[in-house]
């Protein structure tokens, strides 16, 4: 008896193209956006300890620390 699999993986392949668009979305992209939340804070100036909380946040929380950030922290900075 053959044993019943759900997904049959000779049907499902990636090729070179798709996994050149999976690396860009999930890697390349939250890395960017990570790493700009990061320059944006340390390059900005906060009230009180508020700098130290995003970088925590950021680096704890990487995506979500920065998509929170660029919705909330932005408004909490310095204006010069």
């Amino acid at each position: 008896m053959k044993p019943f699999l759900i997904i049959d993986p000779s049907i499902h392949s990636i090729n070179g193209t798709s996994m050149f668009f999976m690396i860009i979305a999930f890697y390349i992209i939250p890395f960017l956006i990570v790493a700009l939340a990061l320059i944006d804070v340390l390059r900005n100036e906060f009230e009180g300890s508020n700098k130290l909380i995003w970088v925590l946040v950021i680096i704890l929380m990487p995506v979500l620390g920065s998509i929170l950030y660029y919705f909330i922290g932005r408004n909490q900075r310095i204006k010069r």
